[in-house]
């Protein structure tokens, strides 16, 4: 369910989405991931955020995020949209919104589901047939999970507060489905 405006309040999490509208794709090539991600990076550093995990895919994204300040984290997206959509459209020679909904958004409330989430957004390019493994996917954070990637410009949460790298590899790799509580707490308890 989306949240109203009244949930977005500093330290709270999100898991943000949307899909491409009509067919299209919302990103074709690096060029275009590369520019939406220097934009979303430009507006995080006005409105403060920081990241859990985030998936570009080519029809759709998904960050997990928190507010870290009174500004509505959700304006980040809608301020970057406005002008990924922009290039988009004359990059394309489009017209119109590219997205299919307004942005989507679910508060995350508890561990258990912000380290579900992480598994489900880093597994997206595997459940797709893009890649393999999550690792090789180069439009994720999976490899600063898996401390492969030192490169970070943006503003992060800190993984090591939920699981090592290792633990995570682990966590990720039992199975594609969600796990249970008590399978999450038997990996969680081998800190």
């Amino acid at each position: 369910m989306r949240c109203t405006e009244k949930d977005f309040q500093p330290e709270a999490i999100f898991h943000i989405y949307n899909h491409s509208a009509d067919g299209y794709d919302l990103f074709y090539d690096d060029e275009d991931y590369d520019y939406f991600l220097q934009l979303f990076e430009k507006y995080l550093k006005k409105i403060p955020g920081s990241i859990f995990a985030y998936c570009l895919m080519p029809n759709h994204y998904h960050f997990l995020i928190r507010q870290d300040s009174d500004f509505k984290i959700f304006k980040i997206f809608n301020y970057s949209f406005i002008r990924y959509v922009h290039f988009f459209n004359e990059k394309y020679n489009h017209k119109g919104s590219i997205l299919r909904s307004p942005l989507q958004h679910i508060k995350v409330d508890n561990d258990f589901y912000l380290l579900q989430l992480c598994k489900y957004i880093h597994l997206n390019p595997v459940r797709k047939e893009l890649v393999d493994n999550p690792e090789d996917w180069l439009y994720s954070d999976y490899n600063r999970w898996i401390d492969k990637d030192h490169t970070a410009k943006m503003s992060f949460a800190n993984p090591d507060k939920y699981l090592n790298p290792k633990q995570y590899v682990k966590f990720v790799n039992s199975c594609f489905n969600f796990l249970t509580y008590e399978e999450c707490l038997k990996i969680l308890s081998n800190k």
